[in-house]
């Protein structure tokens, strides 16, 4: 029972920091580009958040497994209550060169804190189900990762409506005080041991991986890329832009998606096929999911230059997107724990997560110039390429999956 009672401890503080997390993005999307900066400008916003993500994964892995998976989590909630409070302070009267520069250090603050936090969730997964049970781990990962998103559109929701109600400053003192609250509860609730190695972890384990586990990180780079080329900044900026939408509209839109996502994430097991390995028949799925992602982002493509209504086709077109991303992010997720033992999940999670913050960094950028570029049309037909290249690297899994190494079980 110890053991559940931790993992909800962590899921809980996962959900309270996801919430927060979800409304700040929406909040400096919207408030800096309703200030006239650019589609590029936005982008760059978010470049210095999502590169700490890269760094954060890599070395909270080895860190959770040194000092327990508590001081992970605790350092990742007090670190975005620091960075809520300290972009509140940002000047109306500052210049845009320092905004940047200014608005850069907090996102950087708060990737650090945002996946400091990830990792540490979804290790705990792996720290209370029994090694063979294949099939509740992966109905625990498909919970806990729709959840997430589902929590992460309700919290794109709420920075449309806190910016439209309350205002820039004020709202994010609201999101640090509640986060703040959650953070006590963690200190008090959880055990500083949980998840820590009982032997001593090299820094070099890091870098030590199976060829499954770098494969699947490769696809995971190249999956999240293609995802957020459109949707960081191109999507939203096509709205208030092209279609005339609202802050509190696209707020609202962009979070009945995600929560529509993270919903589909909850039933993914039931949409797979469950192997008596628990890797086989994931890893078939994995690879027919993406080729078909791959195939709905150039229809989509394609059909945006057609004469069908814009927003019908955007709604109908992110609904389907949306559905069979969900499903590859889910087996994705699995996977990354199939092939790790409970000794080292943190590292390999660490290290998996790594690839997933290098794509999201490299579909950030490219999605400010591929809007400038193309628009929207050419922020799908980028990550259509991207999809072809995490295809590639998911069809090499076959090879591998059953190879037994250090990190496998």
């Amino acid at each position: 029972m110890s053991g559940l009672r931790n993992y909800i401890v962590v899921t809980a503080a996962y959900w309270g920091f996801t919430l927060t997390d979800g409304a700040l993005r929406m909040l400096v999307l919207l408030h800096f580009h309703a200030l006239g900066y650019t589609p590029f400008e936005l982008a760059m916003l978010f470049v210095l958040y999502e590169f700490m993500g890269v760094v954060t994964n890599l070395t909270g892995g080895w860190i959770a497994a040194r000092f327990g998976v508590k001081s992970t989590l605790t350092g990742g909630l007090a670190l975005q209550v620091a960075a809520l409070l300290a972009l509140s302070a940002l000047g109306s009267d500052w210049s845009k060169m320092t905004a940047v520069v200014y608005v850069l250090a907090v996102q950087g603050a708060s990737g650090v804190a945002k996946d400091l936090s990830k990792m540490s969730a979804k290790s705990a997964i792996k720290l209370i189900v029994p090694d063979n049970s294949h099939a509740q781990l992966f109905k625990w990962v498909a919970m806990l990762t729709g959840s997430k998103n589902a929590l992460k559109g309700a919290g794109f929701f709420l920075g449309g409506f806190l910016l439209a109600t309350l205002g820039f400053g004020p709202a994010l003192w609201a999101m640090a005080g509640c986060l703040g609250v959650a953070l006590a509860a963690t200190m008090v609730l959880l055990p500083g041991d949980l998840g820590r190695a009982k032997a001593k972890t090299k820094f070099t384990q890091l870098f030590s991986k199976s060829r499954a586990i770098n494969r699947l990180s490769a696809a995971r780079v190249f999956l999240f890329g293609a995802r957020d080329v459109w949707f960081v900044v191109g999507l939203p900026v096509f709205l208030y832009d092209v279609l005339g939408w609202r802050f509190a509209e696209i707020g609202a839109f962009l979070a009945l998606w995600v929560i529509g996502y993270g919903f589909v994430q909850g039933l993914a097991p039931s949409m797979t096929m469950c192997s008596a390995d628990g890797r086989s028949s994931e890893v078939r799925g994995a690879q027919i999911w993406v080729l078909g992602l791959t195939a709905v982002t150039l229809v989509l493509a394609a059909a945006m230059q057609s004469s069908v209504a814009p927003t019908t086709l955007l709604i109908v077109g992110l609904g389907v997107f949306g559905f069979v991303f969900a499903v590859n992010s889910v087996l994705h997720s699995y996977l990354i724990l199939a092939f790790s033992n409970s000794s080292d999940v943190s590292l390999n999670v660490g290290f998996y997560y790594m690839a997933n913050a290098a794509g999201r960094l490299g579909g950030t950028l490219l999605s400010g110039l591929a809007y400038q570029w193309g628009g929207l049309v050419g922020c799908l037909v980028t990550a259509a390429a991207l999809l072809a290249a995490a295809a590639v690297f998911t069809l090499m899994l076959g090879p591998v999956v059953h190879e037994r190494t250090a990190t496998a079980e």
